[in-house]
């Protein structure tokens, strides 16, 4: 319908927007035809038209659960050909194009260099997906008959003898029937295959009486020998130092793979099986990270593959494949290699984006707290992840926490928690409960953290983060200060009122450039070096002018920098100290009060620099805590003050571990 119904409906913004937001347009398919109807530029109205949903979905709403780079990316990719390639590009098209690279993590899991992995992936899927291909005659029967002599030499004795003699007299049986001639007939050869397979599978789970370990043996058999069939394949295409020809037959075997899953679970619905394409996956993972020089040659290569079929199969695009995407993504090997084993963490950037998709999946159930069971087991599969991360690789939890809290719902406390605890391995914590403890004379606290997200790109419009830098500078113009909130307030609908991405990237930007100004002259931050500054201007701006829901996720971007010894945790612990002592109304304290409370009331761990402040709150007089009617407020409320300053006061002989456990 869209693609041929008439102008004014078919380049329509809101109507588009209001389809692709209910899921009923297949993006794949969508994107090939929009990049088309481009005509290389000449076609105004679709160039127009293509710049405004880029614009919606990369620039303005980045955050949104619906389209990504990836599922934009020939449109992408022909906008800016058409801005590099055309005499006069159409007005705002190069800046647009810019914001895409600037807004552009390298870590993210796109490539949008024309031929690069995902077109061949993308290329994949759209075999799988478009109606319109029609198989050469007697090509299934030969797919049949191949598939089945190949399980059957798999599985003989003399196969597992000498594997790589059987595979030779296979291929010689494939090139007979010309299955090899073209990249095409190797394509459908594929997608017939994994059909296939996943229907063998799909009749051994429905028959009655089954038992689950016979039925997975069953399937196993198969999918077994066809993914070993694939890295054979793989391993073996091109010349030995042509690593291309391999990962581009590995990126559209997973294009294949994700086409049919794609496909499948839009027509099964709630009848869709995860089990075959989770044994596909997990099995041609493992045999392709197997200890063989062809192989390592392309890891990083079959890693990105991988990554990148993760990522289009995220939990919101496949909901019913969501638990087998777990598995994948948490499997010990799946991360050893992105995060060990594959050097200068290259892998980390991929990795930190698999987990982005998952929080966003969760996001909406967890902000409403709607956890059916179903929900429940993924949240508490998703806590299990996070605990080994935080026990096995906390740095990289510590350099991509800015990225992860920015997507988690601000009422998730234990899972933010998680991240926020982790320190670098090899920092010893100073205990937060030592009588008299002089954070400012830690060695540590000079250092700045290192911050794998670029937040100040999140800072939009350019209009917007011009005046905040000349505000910073020169606190001007005016009325930034009396504007600020309206640049932050994006509609009137309780709980969604703000732009949290926004509000946290401005609290950590004016931070970091306080930081930088005031060791500029020759200073360290203290409660005396931050105050009668544009900087804390705008913090004690936004504490005021803010309303409650408002001021409750500008503290929260505030304590999400309370972390282990570093200068963004020193820095940001004076300023909520600083803004609690220097408030004009006690509902201020009152709310700086809880958000550091219920943070710290959920179960262990908690992060040190959360511990700190708190403490300092509640022992130095200045601050007065126990005199406001807050804490006396009620008598069950007095006594949890009185419980949580108890086990704060108690000098501790426990250094706080990366291991506390955390109960479900």
């Amino acid at each position: 319908f869209l693609m041929e119904c008439r102008d004014e409906y078919r380049y329509n913004v809101d109507a588009v927007d209001c389809l692709i937001r209910s899921h009923l347009v297949n993006l794949q398919q969508y994107d090939m035809h929009l990049a088309n109807a481009m005509e290389s530029g000449l076609n105004f109205m679709a160039v127009a038209f293509a710049m405004q949903l880029v614009q919606l979905y990369l620039v303005d709403d980045r955050h949104n659960n619906h389209v990504t780079e990836s599922d934009l990316y020939h449109t992408i990719d022909m906008l800016a050909r058409i801005a590099t390639h055309s005499r006069t590009p159409p007005e705002g098209l190069t800046n647009l194009i810019e914001l895409l690279r600037a807004n552009h993590d390298p870590g993210v899991l796109v490539d949008r260099a024309p031929g690069g992995p995902t077109a061949h992936i993308h290329s994949g899927i759209l075999q799988v997906r478009s109606r319109d291909f029609d198989d050469p005659p007697g090509l299934l029967e030969k797919t049949e008959f191949l598939l089945r002599e190949w399980i059957q030499i798999h599985h003989s004795t003399p196969a597992g003898r000498d594997p790589s003699r059987a595979f030779s007299i296979f291929v010689q049986q494939m090139n007979g029937h010309g299955i090899l001639k073209t990249d095409d007939l190797i394509t459908r050869f594929f997608r017939l295959s994994t059909q296939m397979c996943v229907d063998l599978c799909y009749r051994f789970l429905t028959e009655t009486p089954n038992t689950p370990t016979i039925v997975r043996a069953k399937c196993f058999h198969t999918l077994d020998a066809f993914v070993r069939l694939i890295a054979l394949l793989v391993k073996h295409s091109g010349d030995a130092a042509n690593t291309s020809t391999k990962i581009n037959l590995l990126n559209k075997v997973l294009g294949i793979v994700a086409g049919v899953l794609l496909q499948d679970h839009d027509n099964r619905l709630t009848e869709f099986q995860q089990l075959p394409y989770h044994r596909i996956f997990i099995m041609l993972f493992l045999e392709l990270n197997s200890p063989e020089a062809i192989l390592e040659a392309i890891n990083y290569q079959v890693l990105t593959a991988f990554c990148h079929t993760l990522h289009i199969l995220r939990p919101a695009k496949a909901p019913g494949f969501a638990y087998a995407w777990l598995e994948l993504v948490s499997h010990r090997v799946f991360i050893g290699r992105m995060l060990a084993i594959t050097p200068q963490q290259k892998g980390w950037g991929m990795y930190a984006q698999l987990l982005i998709d998952l929080f966003k999946f969760l996001a909406p159930f967890l902000r409403n707290a709607e956890l059916a069971k179903p929900v429940t087991l993924l949240y508490k599969g998703t806590l299990r992840v996070l605990l080994v991360l935080l026990h096995d690789f906390p740095e990289f939890l510590c350099d991509y926490h800015y990225g992860f809290c920015d997507v988690i719902p601000p009422n998730c406390i234990q899972m933010r928690n998680l991240i926020l605890s982790a320190f670098p391995r090899n920092m010893r914590l100073p205990d937060p409960f030592t009588p008299n403890l002089k954070v400012d004379m830690l060695p540590e606290i000079s250092h700045a953290p290192r911050v794998l997200t670029n937040f100040a790109s999140m800072i939009q419009p350019m209009t917007f983060k011009k005046d905040l830098d000349s505000y910073l500078k020169a606190r001007a113009p005016v009325t930034f200060l009396s504007e600020l909130r309206s640049n932050l307030q994006v509609s009137n609908e309780p709980g969604m009122r703000y732009n949290i991405p926004l509000m946290n990237a401005l609290v950590l930007y004016v931070g970091t450039q306080a930081i930088s100004y005031i060791r500029s002259k020759g200073l360290t931050p203290n409660m005396s070096t931050i105050a009668h500054s544009a900087h804390m201007d705008i913090f004690q701006n936004l504490a005021v002018d803010l309303d409650t829901e408002g001021r409750y996720l500008f503290l929260n971007a505030i304590a999400n920098q309370l972390r282990y010894p570093n200068s963004h945790t020193h820095y940001f612990s004076c300023t909520l100290l600083y803004l609690f002592a220097e408030a004009n109304t006690e509902a201020i304290q009152e709310q700086i009060t809880r958000v550091l409370l219920e943070r710290l009331i959920v179960n262990r761990p908690h992060p040190w620099g959360l511990l700190i402040t708190f403490i300092e709150l509640i022992k130095n007089p200045t601050y007065k805590f126990w005199n406001h009617e807050f804490v006396h407020c009620a008598p069950e409320i007095e006594k949890l003050f009185e419980s949580v300053a108890r086990s704060c006061m108690v000098q501790k002989q426990v250094q706080p571990s990366q291991e506390n456990e955390l109960t479900e």
